[in-house]
Parts: C-alpha cells; sequence; structure tokens
C-alpha cells in the first residue's frame, strides 16, 4: 500500500490526521451552530413580522394628529421639513418632524391610506426585533438572542407602538442601531461605529427630542468600560459620539430657528414659536418636572402619581411589567457574575449597556411629574428583554454548576407568573381560566427545576422550554388581543380593560382618575383605548356620524357657535363627509379649507378632506398660533374663507375669544345638511 505522506513518519502522520479531524469537526460544529442561529433569527423575524402585520390596517388612521401631518408632509416640501400638520404650514405638530417625514414618504408613494401610514411601523417593529436579535447574539450567545427577540416582539406595549402613527416606532428602532453601533465599537475599539451611533441616536432626538437621548449614558458607559482600545483612545470615542448624535440633531433644530417665522409653520406646543422652547419646555424639561407650557394641560400624568411603583401600577402594569422583576434580578446578577471578567468581556459589556439603559428609564418615567403616556415605555422593551435572554441562559448555566442556580431560577419563574396572575386578575374577564393555569404551570416546573436530582439535556431543555412559556404566555396574551383590536386617538394602551381597582397605585378603572390619569389598563384606561380621547383635553371629538344626503345650506345671520360638551376645544366637525364635501366643493383658491380651534379636529377634517385646515389653536387649542389681526389678513388675501369657532371652556390662546367674536358678527352663518356644525363664511369681508 503506497503513503500518501511517504516523507512524513507515522506518528506525524498520525498526528496531522487527528488534527485535521479536531479542525473539520470544529468547523462542522460552527457551521450548525451558524445555520441553528439563523434558522432561530428567521423564526423570530417571522414571529415579528406576523404579529405586527396581521390586521394592520384595524385602526385605520390611528391617531389622526399624526395621519394628517403624515398626507401634510406627502403634499408638501416644506410641510415635510418642518413637520407641519397641514400642506399650507400654518403650524406644525408638537413633536420633531423625522417620524412624519417617513410616513410622509410612504403616503407620497403609495396614496394615503391606513396600510401606507402604519406600513412603516410594523416594520420598524420587525427591524427593532432584528436588530436587537443581532446585539443580544454578539453579547451573549444565540439561545439568549432568541428568547430576547421573542421577548421583544410579545411585550403588549411594543404590539400596540409598532401597529401604531405615532413616533415611538421610529425612535425605538434608532435607539436600537445606535446600541448595535456601540457594540460594534466595542469589539473593534474604533470610532467609525461610533459615529454611525451618535448620527442615530441624534435621528432619535429628532423623533422625540429628550427622550431620544436617554439611551445615550448607557451606550456611553459600555463603551468606556469595555472598548478595545486604550483609555485616551475610549475618552476621544464619547467625544465623537457625543459630537456626531448633537450635530445631527442641532442641524434641524438650527435650521427651524435660523428661518425667519414668517417663512416657516408655527411650532406647535411652544409658548414662543421656537423649537428650543419645546425642547426645553413643554417636550422636555416640562415631561420630566411638571408644567403646562401654555399647552394647557399642567399637572396632567395620564398614568397615575409619580413614585417607585408606578411602573407596576394599572397604566403602566400591563404595559411593561410582566418581566421586568425578572430583568431587574438578571441585571445584578449578570453584573456580579462577571465582575472578574477581562474589562473587554462582550457579555459584562451587554449587562452595562442593558442595565445601564432599564436604569435609566425606568427611574425617569417612574419619577417625571409632568406629561407621561403609559405607550413611553416602549422605549424599555428592548432592555427588558435583552435582560430576560441573557439572565435566563445565565441562570440555567448556573444550575448545571451549582445547587443555589436552579433555586434562583425557580424562584424567579414563580416571581414572574405570580405578578402575571396579578396583572392579568385585573382584567377577570379576559380569559378566565389563564391566570391560575398560569399560576399552576409556573408552580410545577419551577418545582422540577429547583429539584437538584433531574438533570439531563433534553430533559433539561424542556423544563426551561416550559418554565419560559409560563412566564412568556400572559404578555403573548395581551399582545395577541392588542393586535385583534382596534385603537383610535391620542391616549391608548395595549391589552384588554382592567375592570377593578389596582392595589398599588389606589386608582379606580372606567374613568378618569384624578387629573387626567386615565386608569385601568391592565393595560389600558377604559375611555381612550379602544376608540378616541376623552373630551376635555384639547383632544377635540373624534368621529360623529357622517351626514346623509347632500349639503343644504341657509344663511343670514350669525349663528350660535359649536361646542362640545366637558369644556374642552373641538367641535363635532371631524368625521362628517356632507360638512367635508360642502367645504371642499366650496374652497376656490383658498390656501385652507377651512380653520378650527384646534388640531385633532383639524386633523379629522383635513383627512376627510384631502386639504388643508388651518389649526388656529394647535393641538389643545391654547397655541397662540395666530391674531386676529393675522387671520383678517389671510381672509382679506383670499387664503381663508371658512371658519368654524368652538366654546374655549377653560383654556384658549389669548386671542381666542376675539376671533370668535369677530368670526360670528362678521361671517355668514352656514349650516350644512346632516351636520351640527356651523361654518361661517367670511368671504362677504374677504370682497369687502
Amino acid at each position: 500500500m503506497t503513503s500518501l505522506s511517504p516523507g512524513i513518519p507515522r506518528d506525524r502522520r498520525a498526528g496531522l490526521a487527528a488534527s485535521r479531524l479536531v479542525w473539520r469537526g470544529a468547523e462542522l460544529a460552527r457551521s450548525a451552530a451558524a445555520s441553528w442561529t439563523v434558522r432561530a433569527a428567521a423564526a423570530v423575524g417571522l414571529l415579528a413580522g406576523v404579529l405586527y402585520l396581521w390586521n394592520l390596517s384595524a385602526s385605520g388612521y390611528a391617531n389622526e394628529y399624526y395621519s394628517a401631518a403624515a398626507l401634510a408632509a406627502s403634499q408638501s416640501w416644506s410641510a415635510w421639513f418642518f413637520g407641519a400638520l397641514d400642506a399650507g404650514s400654518f403650524i406644525t405638530v408638537d413633536k420633531p418632524p423625522l417620524a412624519t417625514m417617513l410616513m410622509g414618504l410612504s403616503v407620497r408613494a403609495f396614496g394615503l391610506s391606513s396600510l401606507s401610514i402604519l406600513l412603516p411601523e410594523a416594520f420598524l417593529g420587525v427591524g427593532s426585533v432584528m436588530v436587537l436579535f443581532d446585539l443580544v447574539r454578539r453579547q451573549f450567545g444565540a439561545v439568549a438572542a432568541t428568547i430576547a427577540g421573542v421577548a421583544m416582539a410579545f411585550t403588549p406595549v411594543a404590539a400596540l407602538m409598532f401597529r401604531y402613527d405615532h413616533p415611538d416606532a421610529l425612535m425605538v428602532f434608532l435607539m436600537l442601531v445606535g446600541a448595535w453601533g456601540v457594540q460594534r465599537a466595542i469589539e473593534r475599539g474604533g470610532h467609525r461605529w461610533l459615529i454611525v451611533a451618535g448620527v442615530a441616536v441624534g435621528l432619535a432626538f429628532l423623533t422625540k427630542y429628550l427622550q431620544g437621548f436617554l439611551v445615550a449614558p448607557a451606550l456611553m458607559l459600555a463603551y468606556l468600560v469595555a472598548a478595545d482600545s486604550s483609555t485616551r483612545r475610549r475618552v476621544a470615542g464619547v467625544v465623537a459620539f457625543s459630537g456626531a448624535a448633537f450635530l445631527t440633531a442641532g442641524a434641524w433644530v438650527a435650521a427651524v430657528q435660523l428661518t425667519p417665522a414668517a417663512d416657516r409653520p408655527f411650532i406647535g406646543g411652544s409658548t414662543d414659536n421656537s423649537v428650543l422652547d419645546l425642547v426645553f419646555g413643554y417636550d422636555g424639561l416640562g415631561r420630566i418636572f411638571g408644567g403646562s407650557a401654555g399647552n394647557g394641560l399642567g399637572g396632567v400624568t395620564f398614568s397615575g402619581a409619580p413614585g417607585l411603583l408606578r411602573l407596576f401600577n394599572a397604566e403602566f402594569g400591563g404595559q411593561i411589567s410582566w418581566l421586568l422583576p425578572f430583568a431587574v434580578v438578571a441585571a445584578g446578577l449578570g453584573l456580579v457574575v462577571t465582575l472578574r471578567a477581562s474589562r473587554t468581556d462582550l457579555g459584562r459589556a451587554g449587562y452595562l449597556m442593558w442595565a445601564g439603559w432599564l436604569v435609566v428609564h425606568a427611574a425617569v418615567f417612574s419619577y417625571m411629574s409632568g406629561i407621561v403616556h403609559s405607550y413611553y415605555a416602549v422605549a424599555m422593551a428592548p432592555a427588558v428583554a435583552a435582560l430576560v435572554g441573557a439572565g435566563s441562559v445565565a441562570l440555567w448555566r448556573i444550575r448545571d454548576r451549582f445547587y443555589w442556580g436552579g433555586l434562583a431560577f425557580a424562584a424567579l419563574i414563580v416571581v414572574t407568573v405570580g405578578w402575571a396572575y396579578m396583572l392579568l386578575s385585573r382584567s377577570p374577564a379576559f380569559v378566565p381560566w389563564l391566570a391560575p393555569s398560569l399560576l399552576g404551570l409556573g408552580l410545577g416546573v419551577a418545582g422540577f427545576i429547583a429539584v437538584p436530582v433531574v438533570r439531563g439535556r433534553r430533559l433539561g431543555a424542556a423544563l426551561g422550554a416550559v418554565g419560559l412559556a409560563a412566564m412568556l404566555t400572559g404578555p403573548i396574551a395581551f399582545s395577541l388581543d392588542t393586535a385583534a383590536t382596534a385603537y383610535s386617538g391620542s391616549i391608548v394602551a395595549a391589552g384588554p380593560a382592567a375592570t377593578v381597582a389596582d392595589a398599588l397605585s389606589g386608582s379606580t378603572t372606567g374613568g378618569l382618575s384624578g387629573p387626567g390619569s386615565l386608569s385601568g389598563p391592565g393595560g389600558n384606561g377604559a375611555l381612550a383605548l379602544r376608540g378616541t380621547p376623552p373630551s376635555g383635553l384639547g383632544q377635540g371629538s373624534s368621529g360623529a356620524p357622517a351626514g346623509a344626503g347632500g349639503a343644504t345650506l341657509s344663511g343670514g345671520g350669525a349663528a350660535a357657535p359649536t361646542t362640545v360638551s366637558g369644556g374642552g376645544p373641538g367641535s363635532t366637525a371631524g368625521g362628517d363627509a356632507a360638512l367635508a364635501a360642502y367645504l371642499v366643493a366650496n374652497r376656490g383658491s383658498a390656501t385652507w379649507v377651512v380653520a378650527v380651534s384646534d388640531a385633532m379636529t383639524a386633523a379629522e377634517l383635513e383627512i376627510e378632506t384631502g386639504a388643508p385646515v388651518m389649526a388656529m389653536g394647535g393641538w389643545s387649542g391654547s397655541d397662540d398660533a395666530i391674531t386676529l389681526a393675522e387671520l383678517k389678513a389671510d381672509v382679506a388675501a383670499g387664503k381663508l374663507r371658512y371658519v368654524i369657532v368652538s366654546g374655549q371652556g377653560g383654556g384658549g390662546s389669548a386671542d381666542a375669544a376675539s376671533i370668535a367674536a369677530w368670526v360670528e358678527a362678521n361671517g355668514k352663518a352656514v349650516t350644512v345638511g346632516g351636520s351640527s356644525t356651523t361654518l361661517y363664511d367670511l368671504s362677504g369681508v374677504a370682497s369687502a
């Protein structure tokens, strides 16, 4: 028999053959692991896609305030850039424009529809889950990434926000892109990825102002501690990240501030027509420390009293708190077990990143005393999910080595399913058998996990899977309920409405608990969640029944202005098809088809007519966006023919009363058949 390597001794040839076998085995193992990771990522992405895309158009135009801005952005590049509510660029929404820019491009490409508005949000949701998967895979492995991806996708508040047109979906995606860039910079030690991360966080600011920056401390802490470079380069990296973030955020702010007020829309929500007033006032520090900032909603929180347990109360609990205790323990455990790891250990960097992300958001949301909605908690979902994935894998590995690891994992399962039982009990009409079943399943599997003699790879994997299923079933059920439900308005929350008092917050359900605080969600407050916002808070009405038949006119004399019960601004104009048809037919060359008192009424009419509507008082009807002299000038120039005035109750802009009095005294009252709204036709004033 001829040797294939006659010049190499027999023992050397045997050693080389063994080395080749080991190398080949390692290659096959790596290939199998990579293949499994790809399949896991595909499965997680598919789950998220089905959840976020199924029944997507059920919510119609969702929050019509942002849908109208997206329509305006599709009709006017000026409105697109400034984030105007209307294509006439009279006033902006009270947020930066990046989210409406994205939706506006979709509407421009595919036309106005529920899907063109909401598809970008669903895609952002799937993208967020996939970015999180890759982040956690790099830090903790594919199994942890799979658990984290599923937990993120089925967080109830994520299932709502990634199917809704609020800016939060884009903000969370950009935050995760920023975290991904920092993770790459930690691995490579360079600054290129830090600049990418800084740009992403700067864009998050342009989505929701200061909330977009809340992620920055955690990202920089992880980089400073763990990056594979010298101290000097790490400090320089923080400077590079910060510079990129502030330059990106500041470019649009500077452009708006430097544009003369006459050449741009009024900055909605501000007291002085300034973006900086929004950044540091109503949309920034005013949210944290309270104060009305001219918006007429001072002292309104919508989410219960500030305090340590706010995230577990009736408003926040069903949105985010299902896995929060597990995540907190996992963060502490991870930091302890990686205490002696090398400085550049990716696992410890991951724990620092996610623990910092969670702590900063939890502290701000728990104690902010200004306007806070429970759906803000979607920004916490990536951190909670990542820590649950990492903690589950870490605890299972500890269980294989130490008796206390099994006890700790079992205890966390019991705590998690026990809290799920409490949350589900707040909505007793929702799948009544689910809460006790989950509690029994969780207690049973926890008992097996805690017993040290229960070992074996397959049995262990089965037990771990059942334990995770027990912990995740509650939020999955709430998420599925959310996907099957139609929502509208500005105050929304995921899951079924609670019908019992919340023992932690002491709030009652089914109405307002305290000034402006919607109570009751096991997810939701019963007033606004699956329908329109409550009247009296500046939202206007949503959706009076469409009038039937054609438009019939009566004129001559002033008519009393339409009012909304509850004292808030708004009118019953929204959703009135006959009124919309009349306005479009008689618009002529006017820039705005009609002027109304507040933005929600304007948004509804704008979507009905497809034409610009002037929201004289902005979001709450209280912005000083126009004076009587300016209104007269617009009427005289033929830019405006029709006005709808409404009772301002306790709010209203400085000139609201004088504008209403002048319109009623000088306009011709017109009633459109089938509508309860009175128009004032000012064309006679213009011609005079």
